[in-house]
């Protein structure tokens, strides 16, 4: 695997365990990230996560660069983000939720560079 694609692979990797883990085993969810009201709204995130995870795990298959998969990508990271430093500093969520928004702009980062900087397709 070459080096540009190994964020994508750790972003693909990361939608993929935090998508099923609610949808697996919710105790252990509720456990580490504090409790929520609002159960079937932790699945649905969840669920609506994993199709990120495709386009991070295309993105690696795929030698052109993709501008559309990068955008929904940094669109998605963002959200994320902004909703993790929005509810952590409402007091609604756990801290826990800080290193997902730490990781979320490492990932907008990534994306951001790979629109700015992978060569575009011929």
């Amino acid at each position: 695997m070459k080096k540009k694609h190994i964020l994508p692979f750790v972003q693909g990797l990361y939608f993929i365990i935090t998508g099923i883990w609610p949808l697996v085993h919710i105790e252990s969810f509720l456990y580490i990230t504090g409790y929520k009201t609002d159960i079937w709204l932790v699945k649905t995130v969840a669920i609506l996560i994993l199709p990120y995870s495709v386009l991070c795990f295309y993105t690696i298959g795929n030698t052109k660069r993709n501008t559309a998969i990068a955008t929904v990508n940094i669109m998605c990271c963002l959200g994320l983000a902004g909703v993790d430093l929005y509810y952590y500093l409402k007091g609604v969520i756990s801290w826990i939720y800080l290193i997902d928004l730490a990781l979320e702009m490492i990932f907008s980062i990534y994306w951001i560079f790979y629109l700015l900087y992978f060569k575009r397709p011929l």
